[in-house]
C-alpha cells in the first residue's frame, strides 16, 4: 500500500470520544475549506461504526450546511434513529466551532435476495490507455497557472488514480460542450489485511464522489471552474445509492451528467459502473455554481 493512501485511510479512521461521538481531522485543500468528499465519507464512518456488522450501507442523503475550516478538528455525533429487523437508520451530524457544518442520514439493510435489472454500462475506453493525473497537468499549464493548485491537485490524486476519458473542464475553457463526463477511478494501491472491510470500499467511493461530479455543469458553458477561477461553486447537497457490491481499489467508471443548471444552482447526476458493467452506484448532487461579479 502507497503512503499516500495509508494517509488517506489514516484521515478516514475516527477517533472515538464517547459511544456515538466521533472526531476526524482534515487534510490541507485546494480551495481554504475542508473538501466535501471528506466530510461525507467521514460522517458515514461515523454512522457505520454504530451499526451491526451485517448491515451494509445503502444509501446516503446530505446537506453542506457550512464550509469546514481545514485547521480545526470535525466532532460528528451520531443519532440512532432505527434499528428494524431488516434496516437499520443514522443521523449524523457535523460540528466545528460550536455549529453544524454537515447533516448526513444514512440507510443499511442486512442482505437479502430479490428481484435484479440495471442500466448497461455505456462505452467507455480502457482506463490503462488514459494518462494519469500527472501525466494529464503538463498539458494544460497555459490554465494551470497557479502552481499551489496544481500541487495540491496532483497531491490529492496520490490516493486515488482518476483518469479522465475526456479532457477536463480547464483543458477546453472557452469550448462548451455536452454536459457529459466519464472518469475511471480506483485507489492508488490495494486494500487488504485488516483494513479490506465492505464499509471502507462504501467510503471511499463517497471520498471520490464528490471530486469530479460538478464537471458536466462547466462543460456545457466552456468553463474550467474553480481551478481557472472563472466559476465559484459548492456542494450544497448530495445522495447515493449502492446497489451492489464493489471493491475501491478495482477500476470502477463514473459517467456523470447534468440534466440543468439554473439560479446559481448546477445539478449533477452520475452512475458508477465495474469493469465488468454491474452498476454499483447511483449519485446527485446540487452545488452552487456562479460566475464571479468581475466577470
Amino acid at each position: 500500500m502507497s503512503q499516500a493512501l495509508q494517509s488517506l485511510l489514516d484521515l478516514l479512521d475516527l477517533e472515538r470520544i464517547e459511544q456515538d461521538i466521533f472526531r476526524g481531522r482534515s487534510r490541507s485543500a485546494v480551495v481554504p475549506r475542508v473538501f466535501g468528499g471528506q466530510v461525507a465519507a467521514q460522517a458515514l464512518v461515523a454512522a457505520g461504526r454504530t451499526v451491526p456488522e451485517d448491515r451494509f450501507a445503502h444509501s446516503l442523503h446530505a446537506y453542506f450546511l457550512r464550509a469546514g475550516d481545514p485547521g480545526a478538528p470535525i466532532v460528528y455525533s451520531v443519532d440512532r434513529i432505527r434499528d428494524g429487523r431488516s434496516f437499520t437508520t443514522r443521523r449524523v451530524v457535523a460540528v466545528q466551532h460550536g455549529q453544524p457544518i454537515f447533516h448526513l442520514s444514512a440507510s443499511f439493510q442486512a442482505y437479502e435476495e430479490g428481484m435484479e435489472h440495471q442500466a448497461p454500462m455505456p462505452p467507455a475506453p480502457d482506463p490503462e490507455t488514459l494518462p494519469t493525473a500527472a501525466e494529464l497537468m503538463p498539458r494544460y499549464a497555459d490554465v494551470l497557472k497557479d502552481p499551489v493548485v496544481v500541487e495540491r491537485l496532483l497531491e490529492a490524486r496520490e490516493s486515488v488514480d482518476l483518469r479522465y476519458v475526456d479532457p477536463p473542464p480547464y483543458g477546453t475553457v472557452g469550448e462548451p460542450r455536452e454536459p457529459h463526463s466519464q472518469v475511471w477511478f480506483r485507489t492508488n494501491g490495494k486494500l487488504d489485511g485488516a483494513v479490506d472491510e465492505p464499509l471502507l470500499h462504501v467510503v471511499l467511493a463517497t471520498y471520490v464522489s464528490d471530486m469530479t461530479l460538478l464537471d458536466s455543469i462547466l462543460l456545457a458553458h466552456g468553463r474550467g471552474g474553480w481551478v481557472t477561477g472563472d466559476v465559484v461553486g459548492a456542494s450544497l447537497d448530495h445522495a447515493m445509492w449502492f446497489h451492489r457490491p464493489f471493491r475501491a481499489d478495482e477500476w470502477l467508471l463514473y459517467d456523470q451528467e447534468s440534466p440543468s443548471a439554473s439560479g446559481g444552482r448546477g445539478l449533477g447526476q452520475a452512475r458508477i459502473y465495474t469493469q465488468d458493467g454491474r452498476l454499483a452506484i447511483s449519485v446527485i448532487q446540487e452545488g452552487v455554481v456562479r460566475i464571479p461579479r468581475h466577470q
